[in-house]
């Protein structure tokens, strides 16, 4: 399988989750996510599986086999994730963090593919005496990994004795638009929601020629962001229905993770009778994005296909998101979807 068609089914496992999301724990919410800080702590996981679980972890990530998904992720992170900014383009960071009890050893094929493949730093904690502890070490953690955007990734008591690994990674975007928004030119207007009713929000403007495609039901806006001197070019997505209403059918045109939460499978990962034992109890995520005149800056932190080509159009296309959209920030080059949106109401936080 080569690269191409592995990043079509990583956004393909994407769109799985963005349709979970959005139908169940985010329906009639604004969302905003990251699938590949959710990816990567799962591959993480899929690293250190067997049996039922890692076959279904495999079968979720659409991937063939462990040794490609880790051979997928190297190439990701060698291509996708150095900050840009130095090179006049976006800011991106991306790190991973693995915190194992004292008492445990990692296998050393484990622990060579998370900070091999997944620059990952392992860190031993007492878990058993200083869980409070190393839930605040953790959410320091994510808090300099995404400039204090994810300032807890950790709630109170989510880490206890029985805890013995976490898996971490944050994702920290920011870029200027290629092309910005006149700030005195944004202006309040009408925003209609799901259930008919409206609400006055601030509407940015341009009558430049922009990057939009019509389909049946639904238009698409791509704005680009400032490139750098390198070959990444990243991109935001607008999808918006043409019906007000529209949003939830666009959705449709899970999860089903049992098998690692239940305590079958993890037991590649530490060298220890007692990884027969060891479950996912949990799987947090946090995500903050800011999209303003300037550009757009995301974060996303987790612990535990649809192409597209721009074409510039020459007859005007008006595209007034006036109603509930999606929204996803892409890396062109790649096709590699880093956060995933809906917005169904602009004034709620």
């Amino acid at each position: 399988m080569d690269l191409r068609e592995t990043i079509l089914n990583q956004t393909d496992a994407s769109f799985s989750i963005a349709k979970q999301l959005m139908s169940t724990e985010a329906k009639g919410a604004n969302v905003v996510f990251s699938p590949l800080s959710i990816h990567v702590v799962l591959g993480q996981i899929l690293s250190g599986s067997s049996g039922p679980a890692l076959d279904q972890l495999l079968d979720f990530l659409r991937a063939m086999s462990t040794e490609a998904l880790n051979s997928f992720t190297s190439q990701l992170v060698a291509m996708l994730f150095a900050d840009g900014a130095p090179l006049g383009g976006p800011r991106l960071t991306f790190a991973n963090g693995l915190w194992v009890d004292q008492s445990l050893s990692l296998r050393p094929s484990f622990e060579d593919i998370v900070r091999r493949v997944y620059r990952a730093v392992s860190i031993h904690v007492d878990f058993q005496h200083k869980s409070a502890g190393v839930t605040k070490e953790v959410n320091t953690w994510a808090d300099k990994e995404t400039d204090s955007l994810i300032q807890e990734i950790l709630p109170s008591g989510s880490v206890d004795a029985s805890t013995r690994l976490i898996f971490t990674n944050a994702v920290y975007f920011k870029g200027a638009w290629n092309e910005k928004f006149d700030e005195s030119a944004t202006q309040d207007h009408e925003f209609f929601l799901l259930d008919g009713s409206s609400v006055q929000a601030p509407f940015m403007t341009s009558e430049k020629k922009q990057y939009i495609l019509a389909f049946d039901g639904f238009k698409v806006l791509g704005l680009p962001y400032k490139q750098g001197r390198d070959k990444r070019r990243f991109s935001m997505y607008f999808f918006l229905p043409d019906a007000n209403d529209g949003l939830p059918d666009l959705i449709e045109k899970g999860l089903g993770l049992d098998h690692p939460f239940s305590g079958d499978g993890l037991n590649e990962m530490v060298d220890s009778p007692l990884s027969q034992n060891l479950y996912v109890s949990s799987i947090y995520h946090k995500s903050f994005i800011e999209v303003n005149e300037e550009g757009t800056e995301a974060a996303a932190a987790s612990a535990a296909v649809v192409k597209l080509r721009a074409l510039q159009v020459d007859d005007k296309l008006d595209f007034v998101a006036d109603h509930p959209f999606l929204f996803l920030i892409r890396e062109d080059m790649t096709g590699v979807v880093l956060f995933i949106g809906q917005v169904l109401n602009p004034v709620d936080a």
